[in-house]
């Protein structure tokens, strides 16, 4: 039996997402931009997202809600974080009992510091929740390029038949039980893909930037760690995986936003001139309370939060890699 399927979120990522499960199972994307479900309906493209892209034409969209969400065997969330919750509690009394529910967001609550998958067992107590992450940068996807990526769920029974769902050709998808630290790598690694960004955009060179990527994974698993996740976890793809895609390749969004802040420009005129969304910018003031709250120390991390937050600027953003007197390598700093 096919699972039927919907996913709330039209950007590059729910697209892409949504593109693949349709080779699988018969599938509906919601979005809330007329125009945008218009296009994939008729013309098989979603070029504000990605542009040069062919959509299945077995994908379905609508801006109806209701149309997206009743009946569905799997709900995928692939809402930014900060309109998350709102759309779940749209969406409540409208799912059916026990239906899994996956986050794309690789995102914090900023009020709360919650997690997505958090914010989905407050509100939909009951449901199986879990989430698929990983270095999965949407266009080449969508271009046919090889890619791997964790489905991470604690029940292990359901979480293989959503692997069947989300695999599709060279797109290869893993289990994991551990989804606190698959969300968190997910989270975590766009605060430092910001700070690699600074760096490159000051002119950098490999070794600033291989240092950079190696301490700030080293600051994500601490926090991780403290969190609940596994330490092995972010040495995978939803931990190190990520990390190296988001922290190098010019299609990520939060290493654009550091770049652009290494050149000298205010994280306001960046933001504003973004078509998507850059989540570590938002997460950062959630991160740095979680860090505090769990008593680990963040160097790199606290370096963004002051650029991005409190008006930093980059060429300061390397204080917590470059110390006078650095101390042992698993020590932080």
């Amino acid at each position: 039996m096919q699972l039927k399927v919907g996913l709330l979120g039209g950007g590059s990522w729910g697209t892409t997402v949504a593109a693949l499960v349709a080779r699988n199972a018969p599938i509906t994307l919601w979005a809330r931009d007329a125009a945008t479900v218009a296009e994939i309906n008729e013309h098989r493209t979603n070029h504000k997202y990605l542009p040069d892209a062919v959509l299945p034409p077995s994908l379905v969209a609508t801006t109806d809600l209701e149309e997206a969400v009743s009946g569905v065997d799997v709900l995928v969330m692939g809402v930014p974080s900060q309109g998350f919750r709102a759309v779940l509690e749209q969406v409540k009394p409208m799912l059916r009992a026990w239906v899994p529910v996956i986050s794309l967001t690789k995102g914090l609550e900023l009020d709360s510091g919650m997690r997505m998958t958090e914010i989905v067992k407050e509100i939909l107590p009951g449901h199986p929740v879990g989430v698929l992450t990983g270095p999965n940068l949407a266009r080449e996807i969508m271009a046919g390029q090889a890619a791997a990526s964790v489905v991470a769920m604690e029940d292990q029974t359901i979480v293989g038949e959503l692997q069947n769902v989300f695999r599709s050709g060279l797109f290869r998808v893993y289990t994991n039980d551990d989804v606190i630290g698959c969300e968190l790598g997910g989270v975590l690694k766009n605060i430092i893909a910001i700070a690699v960004g600074m760096g490159d955009g000051q002119g950098a060179g490999d070794n600033t930037r291989s240092a950079l990527i190696t301490r700030g994974l080293a600051e994500v698993t601490r926090l991780g760690v403290a969190m609940g996740g596994r330490a092995e976890t972010f040495a995978g793809l939803a931990g190190m995986g990520d990390m190296i895609a988001t922290c190098t390749s010019p299609q990520s969004r939060n290493r654009h936003v550091g770049v652009e802040l290494g050149k000298g420009r205010s994280i306001e005129e960046i933001i504003e001139q973004m078509v998507m969304v850059a989540e570590g910018v938002k997460s950062a003031p959630a991160v740095m309370a979680l860090a505090e709250k769990h008593g680990v120390e963040m160097p790199i991390a606290a370096d963004v939060y002051r650029v991005v937050q409190e008006g930093g600027t980059a060429s300061r953003a390397f204080r917590g890699l470059l110390r006078v007197h650095p101390g042992a390598e698993s020590e932080p700093g």
